[in-house]
């Protein structure tokens, strides 16, 4: 799940993010929880996700719309 958190949280950051972010979030999230192996990876999945959020706000400020591109 860890892994999973990583790999999501790094894709949302250039499409999907307002799918991506949350589940990311909660992978990493039940990750730690459970205590997994690899918490430096659900870490980067946990600050993944969120910034996957801030950066879709960012956008969205930015273009005063509910979704962003380029």
């Amino acid at each position: 799940m860890a892994v999973a958190a990583f790999i999501l949280g790094l894709v949302g950051l250039l499409v999907l993010n307002v799918f991506l972010g949350p589940i990311a979030i909660a992978l990493a999230s039940v990750a730690l929880w459970r205590g997994t192996a690899r918490r430096g990876r659900a870490f980067l999945g946990l600050g993944l996700g969120i910034a996957d959020l801030l950066v879709l706000v960012a956008f969205m400020q930015f273009d005063s719309t509910m979704s962003w591109n380029f």
